[in-house]
């Protein structure tokens, strides 16, 4: 039949539906199509069924097929409209997945630097070990120096007592007793040889290894282990300032002599020129380095 044949070619149709497109049909006045429906494809109860449905029974089922074919406009419009918010979403998501990528990317970059510096802090402070060990190691070593160094500070204050005990010795058994004789064969009469003469005036203080003495003058003697140009200097100096130490002797002539177990080069020489005596070595004796005919200076 007609409808078997909608079926078989796949449009399906309920009763209502096979009335009306009988019916429209016949309205539109199609008498060929009527006369194959007749002919091949329509039975009795077909025919019945098309005289049953009215034109306002076909216009409402249109005007239903209208709403549906709107409603699914509409559906397929939403469907489309989700789509693209789909699409949307995908693009926002693949562009937060591209910058989560490259936070990603900074972070194991971030990562990388901090495991850097790591690195470089490790290896400054293997350094700043490696300065320490060496530290430490110069300061045994110092130690050790310092060791020594108080060693030889002690030998050396050892050699230092020593030879000041020479120089009293120097002083007392052949200084001063030399003297007596030396400035008594120069004219100067000697009463007196005193050895370490002190005296103070307003604060200051002044100190003379030998003074020899007479009645009228005075010898200050300077003794040294080794005489040098300053000690010249300073001797002179000393002289100068003697009777304001000693006003007791102001009306006296005072004279001043040098002498050491040791010289530098030209000291003696510039001793006699500043008119002092000069007291030498002379195997086991002392005596004068002064010409015969030398003049002391007076002060």
């Amino acid at each position: 039949m007609f409808f078997d044949y909608l079926s078989a070619i796949g449009v399906k149709a309920d009763d209502e539906s096979r009335s009306a497109i009988f019916t429209v049909i016949v309205w539109l006045e199609w008498p060929e199509m009527l006369e194959w429906l007749a002919r091949d494809h329509l039975n009795e109860e077909d025919m019945r069924m098309s005289h049953s449905v009215t034109f306002e029974d076909v216009w409402r089922m249109f005007q239903e097929t209208d709403r549906k074919f709107q409603e699914t406009d509409r559906k397929m419009q939403e469907t489309d409209r989700k789509m693209q918010e789909t699409d949307r979403m995908i693009q926002e998501n693949a562009a937060q997945m591209r910058e989560t990528d490259r936070k990603f990317q900074e972070t194991d970059r971030k990562f990388q630097e901090t495991d850097r510096k790591f690195q470089e802090t490790d290896r400054k402070f293997q350094e700043t070990d490696r300065k320490f060990q060496e530290t430490d190691r110069m300061i045994q070593e110092n130690a050790v120096q310092m060791r020594e160094t108080e060693r030889l500070v002690k030998a050396v204050s050892k050699q230092i007592g020593a030879l000041g005990s020479r120089w009293g010795e120097f002083v007392e058994s052949m200084v001063a007793p030399a003297c007596r004789t030396l400035f008594q064969e120069r004219g100067i009469p000697v009463h007196a040889v005193s050895q370490r003469v002190k005296a103070e005036r307003h604060g200051r203080s002044m100190e003379i290894d030998l003074v020899v003495t007479n009645d009228s003058a005075a010898v200050l003697v300077e003794v040294k282990s080794r005489l040098t140009v300053d000690d010249i200097h300073d001797h002179v100096h000393r002289l100068q300032q003697y009777k304001e130490f000693f006003p007791s002797q102001a009306n006296y002539r005072i004279m001043g002599a040098v002498t050491g177990m040791a010289s530098d080069s030209g000291v003696e020489p510039f001793a006699v020129s500043q008119g002092l005596f000069v007291i030498v070595q002379a195997g086991d004796t002392l005596q004068l380095a002064n010409p015969a005919d030398f003049r002391p200076q007076i002060w």
